[in-house]
């Protein structure tokens, strides 16, 4: 695969070889695609706001999803059965595209964007446990000291703590960690769903109105009431049964902030064993996505039947529209209406409630690692090729665990995470959080979409290029589809109003792409000056392809 002698690879790339040992199975690999479409943290928290396309139907939608996403899956395996290298999207699009375009897309998607991720993880770990469990435990103020500024921020400093700790504890650590939350919070999960299984709609109605006024002093029918808050603000008589084409399709772009992501361990495949072989590959990815469309098809079923679909819509449309619309009316429930809480609820015992909340909560702490983990290896990757300090590319002697890369990702983010908290007029730039990470999708697809006949010397060596549909590479047609599908979406995100992020009603989403494409293209236009006064070529590098 590679063109060059190891004595030559040695004055080009910062060591002989990488130093990352392959220290995950295909079970691990899995597990962490599964984690990165968390149905529950992402997920949940997701869909809540599909209210805003009100003739879309979400079963529908997630199925769609599921099915374009597919094609993504088949490309990145593919890719990664072709170059299975640390840095995923760098290593592939500064081989295919070029090193220049290969580290403004890659850098900008996985270094700068994912410190806007902190944040929204931490939103989601008060939203999903401090905010719901302290409530439930009658610790009033402890919720609201979460709905603060500084409490905001220690959120996020929690965060950034709990996911330095885990990164540290090497690939191997992070694996035992990842196994533990997935079985014991299966159980959570499935204690979830018999509950509204077993349950009918009138016992919930009962249950919310109990609950409402226990732990949050609603009077009345607060069922009804939280749908009437939302009928103030236009959001009435959702039918499950709605089925708008239209609608159903611009549901795609909400959905793609949790089901775009079963590749999110593509940068990781250099430390996983079997890497090379394609079904392996496939496997850990299409299951850690197919098994949570199936999950979500069921938690929306059991929605319907239990809680109501027009109650479901309603209480998260008062939730959101009682936050960002001026004038709307407060819901009883005055937190976010988790589905896991409501479920809870079912059961007349605040101690069985905060349990169930509390073993919920291992989804996000199973799931916490994938903030930073795949970025850190893009900055090594990029650091090993003499792109970024070399530092970066340090590794621990005894875990392999890249702390230059860490403290990239770390410092940042506490940055970016004050500015969160602290001022929140700049909070719309982080709707991009998806939509840049996309674009570097979109890189990479078209990458493996002319990758034959770009770098035919890695396809034909490489064991998919025995993958054909009349003559034609099936990585060719998987990424046309994928790019079609990122394509599509980029479109809505930028154009369509309904996502706050269209470029038409707030600049504040541009200045940030310009911004960040920008600072990433300075960094490597430094890079290749500098390189070049000390003999290194820089794009000599990115004809190469390193020894793990």
């Amino acid at each position: 695969m590679a063109t060059s002698t190891d004595a030559p690879r040695q004055t080009l790339f910062l060591r002989n070889a990488t130093g990352l040992v392959k220290a995950w199975s295909t079970f691990d690999a899995f597990l962490y695609a599964f984690w990165s479409v968390n149905l529950v943290t992402l997920g949940l928290y997701g869909m809540s706001f599909v209210y805003a396309i009100p003739d879309g139907q979400l079963l529908g939608a997630v199925l769609l999803t599921g099915v374009l996403v597919t094609f993504l899956v088949l490309t990145y395996a593919q890719l990664v059965s072709a170059m299975p290298r640390a840095g995923g999207d760098y290593a592939w699009q500064s081989r295919i595209l070029g090193g220049g375009v290969g580290f403004v897309l890659a850098i900008t998607g996985w270094w700068f964007t994912l410190w806007l991720w902190t944040p929204i993880y931490a939103n989601i770990l008060v939203v999903q446990f401090f905010a719901p469990l302290a409530y439930t435990l009658g610790w009033t103020g402890l919720a609201t000291f979460f709905s603060s500024q500084i409490g905001i921020f220690v959120s996020c400093l929690i965060v950034l703590a709990f996911v330095s700790w885990v990164i540290t504890l090497g690939m191997e650590g992070y694996a035992k960690i990842q196994r533990f939350c997935f079985w014991l919070g299966m159980v959570g999960l499935v204690v979830m769903l018999g509950l509204l299984l077993v349950s009918s709609h009138d016992a919930f109605v009962n249950a919310f109105n109990r609950e409402a006024a226990s732990l949050f002093g609603a009077s009345g029918n607060a069922y009804q009431a939280t749908i009437a808050a939302a009928a103030k603000n236009g959001t009435t008589g959702i039918g499950f049964g709605t089925f708008g084409i239209t609608s159903t399709v611009l549901l795609l772009p909400f959905l793609a902030f949790y089901l775009l992501w079963p590749v999110w361990g593509a940068t990781l495949y250099g430390e996983v064993r079997g890497a090379k072989e394609y079904r392996k590959v496939f496997s850990a990815m299409f299951w850690g996505l197919w098994v949570t469309v199936a999950l979500v098809a069921v938690i929306i079923l059991l929605i319907v039947k239990t809680i109501g679909w027009d109650f479901y819509y309603a209480a998260n449309a008062s939730y959101w529209n009682s936050l960002f619309l001026a004038g709307s009316p407060a819901p009883p429930v005055s937190i976010w209406p988790y589905p896991v809480m409501l479920a809870g609820w079912l059961v007349d015992n605040h101690l069985f409630q905060a349990l169930l909340i509390a073993v919920m909560g291992l989804w996000f702490f199973g799931w916490a690692g994938t903030l930073f983990l795949s970025s850190t290896r893009v900055i090594f990757a990029a650091a090993f090729d003499r792109v970024l300090p070399e530092w970066a590319a340090n590794i621990s002697a005894k875990r392999r665990v890249p702390y230059g890369s860490l403290i990239l990702m770390i410092v940042p983010s506490l940055v970016v995470s004050a500015i969160w908290s602290f001022r929140p007029n700049f909070q719309v730039i982080f709707l991009d959080a998806t939509a840049v990470i996309a674009v570097t999708f979109l890189g990479t697809v078209i990458a493996a979409a002319i990758m034959p006949w770009r770098r035919k010397d890695i396809f034909e060596n490489s064991p998919i290029a025995r993958f054909k549909v009349a003559g034609i590479p099936v990585i060719t047609i998987t990424g046309v589809v994928s790019a079609i599908f990122l394509g599509f979406m980029l479109v809505e995100w930028s154009l369509n109003t309904v996502y706050g992020t269209a470029f038409t009603t707030n600049l504040m989403p541009l200045v940030y792409f310009v911004i960040t494409y920008g600072v990433a293209l300075a960094i490597y236009v430094v890079a290749r000056v500098v390189r070049k006064r000390q003999g290194i070529d820089l794009a000599r590098i990115h004809q190469e392809i390193p020894v793990e």
